[in-house]
């Protein structure tokens, strides 16, 4: 989805969180990737792609709940200084 979405260059790292969407039957699963290039290629679905800091992003504008509690959840590990993975449902 990044590559396909952004166009963004990364170095895939490791499993990151695993969201059960109970509701609609899927589960969503999300890495941490390490950025190799802060030039983006939007695919045809993107209006815009570009980086933000923690203070920057606009919360409510977030279409999905598991994109928004995942940034919520690495942002918590990197204040932390420590990254692991993170398993829960989303009702």
């Amino acid at each position: 989805e990044t590559i396909e979405e952004a166009g963004a260059k990364v170095q895939m790292e490791s499993l990151f969180t695993v969201l059960n969407v109970v509701r609609v039957g899927q589960v969503h699963m999300y890495y941490r990737a390490k950025l190799l290039s802060d030039e983006f290629d939007p695919g045809y679905e993107t209006q815009e792609a570009r980086l933000f800091r923690e203070h920057e992003i606009p919360w409510e504008e977030i279409a999905f709940r598991t994109v928004k509690e995942t940034l919520e959840r690495y942002f918590d590990d990197r204040r932390r200084g420590s990254f692991t993975i993170h398993v829960g449902d989303i009702q």
